[in-house]
């Protein structure tokens, strides 16, 4: 497992950020064949940043560790942590939304390392009875592809499907409870969208599912699996599941939902319970701890989360409609002009997070701000993936294997100047 440090926040300006993480020897990651990663393009990630918070965000951070014989960790911080004027710190708690996803597919893959869940059979049979129709046939593995049919019940608590409105905020978010089974039946009540395997389609029922799942066959509530597999064994010490706790314990960022009426104030949107997530987007962490959990992961056997096996499992991923991005189970890749890189995104009210590894783990990238409900702020912490790890371009840059196409209609969206060809697409996840 490649070698991890304490990340030390840095309470930096902008530019102050950017003299310190290029005054020091570029620091190299290796990916598995062989290649080597450039030194971070720390002006382009701070670019990036700045563009989200010109784009509505009070604040905005990326934090790249390097690990290794040159362990290194760089944290450029713009904007604030709130709206009282407190400094954006890239070391505090915050809501990270659909990177749950990651966490809960570790667990899934734990119980069928063990044997109690066969990912090819039908998922129905590992939940308790009347979870899902008897004619239901999907695999655990399809859903957590997202290649199963299950409609997404979130689209019924929010105004409309795409949408995360201050209203449906207010209404049927920030303090409403509602029960993991109750969140699959709002779901179930649609009916099955289309033939299991046959196409990909994002849905947070599919890791609510599988978090049932985890419950039904440990016989233990989730938080405490949750703690007892991941937290505790991997020392994540601002990492907590506290559905249906509506508060952030501890140091934290304050989230913002951008206003429907652009022309009324930010809401804050911290406190809130979790519930019409639970575990598909109810994790809190930190860039550290996301950090510490990517690492491990991505060392399969030797990193204490899952075996070589289930890692390679969970990297087997399948084209999605958005270009250069691929989802496995519970991992989306993402296809970067120096190779590929894993993780997951994650958007929830008030937060937006992307945390990627390279596939040695030994390049981590955590990117983050705190408003939602606005699809520039997430189009520039995608722009951030591409100068994070691979560095900064030639002056004129070849077309790659990567880049997208005319047809992609992908080309021009959110970048500028020589970064037009490399801007990555806001993939579909982009409320939760």
């Amino acid at each position: 497992m490649a070698k991890t440090s304490l990340l030390r926040p840095l309470a930096v300006t902008a530019a102050a950020a950017v003299l310190a993480a290029v005054a020091t020897a570029p620091a190299l990651a290796a990916d598995r064949d062989g290649s080597t990663l450039p030194a971070p393009d720390t002006a382009g990630v701070l670019s990036a940043l700045q563009a989200t918070t010109a784009a509505g965000a009070p604040g905005s951070f990326a934090v790249i560790h390097d690990h290794g014989d040159d362990d290194r960790t760089r944290s450029l911080t713009v904007g604030r942590a709130n709206l009282d004027g407190t400094p954006m710190n890239s070391g505090w708690r915050f809501r990270v939304g659909s990177n749950s996803k990651m966490f809960a597919a570790v667990l899934v893959m734990q119980l069928a390392q063990e044997g109690r869940i066969d990912l090819d059979k039908p998922l129905r049979d590992y939940l308790p009875a009347g979870t899902l129709p008897d004619d239901w046939t999907m695999t655990g593995r399809q859903v957590m592809e997202h290649r199963a049919g299950i409609y997404d019940h979130t689209d019924d608590l929010l105004e409309q499907p795409g949408e995360e409105t201050t209203s449906a905020f207010e209404a049927r978010i920030r303090t409403k409870v509602y029960a993991p089974a109750d969140l699959v039946a709002m779901s179930v009540k649609h009916g099955q969208q289309y033939p299991p395997g046959s196409r990909y389609s994002y849905s947070n029922t599919d890791f609510v599912l599988m978090g049932l799942a985890v419950e039904h066959l440990t016989g233990r509530p989730y938080p405490d699996v949750l703690r007892e597999r991941i937290i505790e064994p991997l020392g994540l010490e601002k990492t907590s599941f506290v559905v249906p706790d509506q508060r952030i314990r501890g140091a934290h960022v304050t989230g913002y939902l951008t206003n429907d009426d652009r022309t009324k104030p930010l809401l804050d949107s911290t406190e809130q319970t979790g519930s019409w997530v639970w575990s598909a987007g109810a994790v809190i962490s930190s860039a550290e701890d996301l950090d510490t959990f990517l690492t491990a992961l991505m060392a399969g056997s030797s990193g204490g989360l899952v075996s070589d096996d289930s890692l390679r499992q969970m990297e087997a991923a399948l084209p999605t409609p958005s270009a250069r991005i691929s989802y496995g189970l519970g991992l989306r890749r993402i296809s970067l002009s120096c190779g590929d890189v894993y993780g997951h995104g994650g958007i929830v009210q008030g937060y937006q997070t992307q945390s990627f590894t390279t596939p040695d783990g030994h390049r981590t990238v955590v990117v983050f701000a705190n408003a939602s409900n606005n699809g520039s702020v997430t189009q520039g912490l995608m722009n951030a993936l591409e100068p994070a790890f691979c560095g900064k371009k030639p002056a004129v840059a070849p077309r790659t294997a990567f880049a997208p196409t005319a047809q992609d209609g992908q080309a021009d969206q959110g970048a500028s100047g020589s970064q037009d060809d490399q801007a990555l697409p806001v993939v579909e996840d982009t409320r939760i």
